[in-house]
């Protein structure tokens, strides 16, 4: 019976042409029994069982090094099987994946979680949070170690395991392990990832529409080579000389100003700017009339700070080749890695370097924006930008898609998103069209992936599963915002283009006084 239920979901499942051969496995369901099964361009290297709290992160390090202490993370971990592979899906292939499985609770249900920046590593963290929650979970390190772009150089098989391949081999994978394990199917299977991991969920739901039911895509970094330019473009302006670097400092006057001009745009003066795309604000008020003091911005900063809030345009043509930062973004931009630093953010110039050039002497100062972007574009091919509207075989499928992203993001600019979801609706004829299988929320206040001063904390999972197995797509999510660990207020976040609007009365810290609408 196992042996023919993972055969036969594997068989379903694989997509390539050299994963082809029977699974095999030996009788039993017990963790230590997965050591055997054999899978294609797979191979099994730890199949064990871990006891409730006792699972410690491997150092990366590597093995000599002492291991890092526990974490409350993990320290609180159920008990589960733990499965580790390495697929080579090509001769150059080297993809690490992890897969856990709970030991008694499972939902019967899968969620695959995403990676973040240049990935290398296994998602624990996530990893951790999904297992506590009752599913199955998987992770991938995307094909090499360590979170910089030079594992691309001269390894074209690696950006592509990178880029698309490894999220899609995991998931084939993982499957077929879950499956062996309990001698029945995930009854649904989910992708969840933010920044990186929500561009790869976009890639799946675009080149592999049948790998999941449902996906949540959290700011995802995409189109990359666009995300990537943008940065490098930025960060020219801003680092061309002394004069035009903003302190990390001013970042929090310039978004003080932004605040008191624009919060209460919405009708609601809370601190909080609901929907940026109505704020035109100029730094230019903050200008200092005299020598440079740490209130006021001198005419390079200025300059700078619109930079930062301006579309990237072209210097041909004035087209503008990818959206710039919200108003409120002020704070994350300031991040080291962001804006706050004088060193050029380094996951850009490896791309460039890397990826686009493939010269590891490449100087990023010789950055072309119109030149670059579209080299950059011609070498990428669809490896890892997700640029195509059209997911109608996803939706064909049954599939949900959940996007959110912040408002406040200081990594990726929050209309990448907007822009993408708007092409998305508009490929499949309209929102009328579109509402029963992807939605977009955008969080007022929320950095990239998490954190700001806007509610941040808001349970998309949950929404998600709702979605999928009960057909309820969420007309709004509930999110909070947290205080010493204590909440302090909510706010609906709501479906594009929907915002939150303040009833009239009672507390603007309460959710249940607003409600959802479109301006």
């Amino acid at each position: 019976m196992k042996h023919a239920l993972v055969t036969a979901l594997v068989a379903g499942t694989l997509a390539t042409a050299t994963m082809h051969s029977e699974l095999r496995t030996t009788a039993g369901q017990s963790c230590e029994s997965l050591a055997s099964l054999t899978l294609p361009n797979a191979t099994i290297t730890l199949a064990q069982a871990v006891g409730s709290g006792s699972f410690i992160p491997p150092n990366p390090a590597g093995p000599a090094a002492a291991p890092p202490a526990p974490t409350p993370a993990f320290r609180d971990l159920p008990a589960f099987c733990r499965v580790a592979a390495t697929l080579k899906p090509s001769s150059d292939s080297d993809i690490k994946v992890e897969v856990w499985m709970p030991t008694s609770g499972w939902n019967g249900k899968f969620q695959a979680v995403g990676n973040s920046g240049w990935a290398g590593a296994i998602s624990y963290s996530a990893m951790a949070d999904a297992l506590k929650r009752g599913y199955a979970t998987a992770s991938i390190d995307t094909g090499h170690v360590g979170g910089t772009g030079a594992f691309a150089l001269g390894h074209p098989e690696k950006y592509i395991d990178f880029g698309y391949r490894s999220p899609h081999e995991m998931a084939v994978l993982a499957k077929a392990i879950i499956a062996g394990h309990y001698l029945t199917a995930a009854k649904h299977s989910y992708w969840n990832g933010c920044s990186t991991g929500g561009r790869q969920g976009l890639m799946e739901a675009q080149r592999f529409p049948a790998d999941f039911d449902g996906i949540i895509a959290g700011a995802p970094a995409n189109p990359r080579s666009a995300v990537n330019a943008l940065q490098l473009s930025f960060t020219q302006v801003l680092l061309k000389d002394d004069a035009s670097f903003i302190p990390p400092a001013k970042y929090r006057l310039i978004h003080q100003a932004v605040v008191e001009a624009c919060d209460a745009l919405d009708g609601v003066k809370d601190d909080l700017i609901a929907d940026p795309t109505r704020c035109h604000f100029d730094p230019r008020v903050l200008q200092c009339k005299g020598d440079e003091a740490p209130t006021c911005l001198t005419t390079a900063q200025v300059e700078s700070a619109r930079t930062l809030l301006s579309p990237a345009r072209s210097r041909k043509t004035g087209e503008e080749l990818f959206p710039g930062y919200e108003p409120g973004a002020e704070l994350d931009l300031a991040d080291p890695r962001a804006f706050g630093s004088k060193d050029a953010i380094t996951r850009p110039v490896d791309h460039f370097k890397y990826v686009v050039f493939k010269d590891p002497n490449w100087d990023w100062r010789t950055f072309d924006l119109d030149r670059d972007l579209a080299k950059a574009n011609e070498v990428d091919h669809g490896i890892s930008n997700v640029t195509n509207p059209d997911l109608k075989k996803f939706a064909g499928n049954g599939g949900k898609l959940l996007m959110y992203h912040g408002w406040a993001d200081g990594a990726v600019p929050p209309r990448a998103s907007v822009n993408y979801y708007t092409s998305v609706v508009n490929t499949a004829g309209g929102l009328a069209k579109t509402g029963s299988w992807v939605r977009l929320f955008m969080v007022p206040g929320m950095h990239h992936c998490s954190g700001g001063e806007g509610p941040n904390t808001f349970d998309v999972v949950g929404a998600l599963d709702q979605w999928v197995e009960q057909g309820t797509a969420p007309d709004q999510i509930v999110a909070s915002h947290l205080t010493n660990g204590k909440i302090d207020r909510t706010r609906p976040l709501c479906p594009y283009p929907q915002v939150a609007e303040y009833k009239g009365t009672g507390t603007t810290d309460d959710a249940t006084n607003f409600i959802c609408k479109r301006r």
